[in-house]
């Protein structure tokens, strides 16, 4: 049974207007479920939580602050959770997330969530940005909680099914912008990079080499080429290679074009070469690729 306990609520229109809570309890293991959500604004210095003392475990929270300011104490840190900054812990663990007495109230979203997954993505995203993550109130996460708290308070969804639904999509951007940040590439370089991707899109049959591309992007080849690495955690080449890799497999099914000008028409220097960088991808030749109908029945691959 999937019990939902309303903790607080206003709302009007299509705004929420006031915080608002909501607690799920399901004993469904199977899948991710929510055991908390809302919206919550802290004025008392006895709001304390330590991850090794609580009674309800086997969750992930996910916190963030709106305005005002919290502490986390995490190995052996008192670390300030200031406007923009969220925390990511696992319950039970060492850790204690509390408010102190200020001027201003602590303003907070938070989404608690269990399942195996969870904790899978929650390592996954700590591990490349540690416990404290910084998003603007404005980024596809935050977004994506209110997407999900709207649905609770206004649509009256608590079906769990349609519930893990949007769970897994919020921590899908949770990685996504994880990734993203990482790559710590400037709006300038990466307007470099789609630039060299949007060319070399439309001219993969063209005999394209790096001075080629880093003359079209206006920069020296190294530096695209290590723009593009640490962007795409490949090179420009091997990028090169798969869009021409995707054409010709598409040719192969969908066209009865010679296997050497499929491999002509995408830009592969001689037939021999073609069916070798084939043979890397699919381990079987184009002529082979072409006759396994049954056992690959795709249009397309994609390698991106």
């Amino acid at each position: 049974m999937y019990n939902i306990t309303k903790l607080t609520f206003v709302a009007w229109g299509d705004l929420i207007i006031e915080p608002i809570s909501y607690a799920f309890r399901n004993e469904d293991k199977s899948i991710l479920t929510i055991d908390s959500i809302g919206w919550q604004k802290i004025h008392s210095p006895e709001y304390s939580f330590a991850g090794d003392e609580r009674p309800d475990c086997g969750h992930v929270i996910f916190q963030y602050t709106l305005s005002g300011q919290g502490y986390i104490d995490y190995e052996q840190q008192c670390i300030p959770l200031p406007k923009g900054t969220g925390f990511l812990v696992k319950v039970p663990s060492r850790h204690r997330y509390y408010y102190m007495d200020h001027q201003e109230p602590w303003e907070v979203i938070w989404l608690n969530i269990r399942g195996e997954e969870a904790n899978r993505i929650w390592d996954l995203v700590v591990e490349q940005e540690g416990p404290i993550i910084r998003r603007d109130a404005a980024s596809p996460l935050i977004h994506s909680f209110w997407k999900l708290l709207r649905m609770i308070a206004e649509e009256k969804v608590t079906d769990k099914y349609l519930l893990s639904v949007q769970v897994y999509e919020w921590m899908l951007t949770l990685v996504q912008t994880s990734r993203e940040l990482s790559k710590d590439i400037s709006a300038n370089s990466s307007t470099v990079i789609q630039k060299a991707k949007s060319f070399m899109k439309e001219h993969y049959a063209l005999p394209l080499t790096l001075d080629t591309l880093s003359e079209h992007c206006g920069i020296n080849k190294h530096h695209l080429c290590r723009l593009f690495q640490k962007s795409e955690q490949t090179s420009p080449l091997s990028y090169l290679r798969d869009r021409r890799m995707e054409v010709a497999i598409a040719m192969l099914r969908t066209t009865d074009l010679p296997i050497h000008e499929v491999g002509g028409r995408c830009g592969f220097e001689s037939t021999s070469y073609f069916g070798k960088v084939f043979r890397a991808y699919m381990s079987m030749t184009p002529k082979d690729y072409r006759m396994k109908r049954l056992e690959f029945p795709y249009h397309a691959i994609y390698y991106e």
